[in-house]
């Protein structure tokens, strides 16, 4: 990577750790909307330097956070594999935040239930405690990766705005 793609990645780390913690809404545990989740459809946009500044920023976060070893380690896993889906797919915008979202909710929902119980009840449901987090990481990252994420990596696309990045000498992966 160039030194601006690495600058670049920088900024999306940090981006990353300063929404993971500034914004007061629970960006870990059973119930949680992790907004910064919101940077990683950029990845389409931005290429190489987004997925690995959401993918160390997550580090970084998980870290501060502290639930353990596994969430630091697999959570920046899972965004790197998010954000290189979402980058692979970044013809079809919409469908690769969507597809991006699942590995998220699926793994981190996979191993979250460790740290928080066994059972829950949705909606008079009796559902085991790793089913219950998988539905509700998956629900909360469409949120934030399908919804908020997509409306950002619109915005950032359009031809304004990105005429201005690539005049600043940013690469842009998504054409306007």
């Amino acid at each position: 990577m160039k030194t601006s793609e690495i600058s670049l990645a920088i900024v999306f780390s940090s981006l990353y750790v300063i929404l993971l913690i500034a914004i007061p809404i629970p960006p870990s545990g059973p119930i949680q909307l992790r907004i910064a989740d919101c940077l990683i459809p950029l990845a389409a946009l931005f290429g190489w330097p987004a997925i690995a500044g959401v993918t160390l920023g997550c580090f970084v976060g998980n870290a501060y956070f502290w639930l353990g070893p596994q969430d630091v380690i697999l959570g920046p896993i899972v965004n790197l594999v998010a954000a290189t889906i979402i980058f692979m797919l970044r013809r079809k915008p919409f469908m690769a935040c969507v597809v991006g979202s699942l590995p998220i909710g699926v793994i981190v929902g996979g191993y979250l239930w460790f740290f928080f119980g066994f059972g829950i009840d949705v909606f008079g449901l009796q559902l085991p405690m790793w089913a219950a987090m998988i539905i509700s990481i998956t629900i909360s990252t469409l949120i934030a990766v399908a919804g908020i994420g997509y409306t950002l990596l619109k915005a950032l696309s359009s031809s304004s705005v990105a005429t201005a990045l690539r005049m600043r000498g940013i690469k842009l992966y998504i054409e306007d």
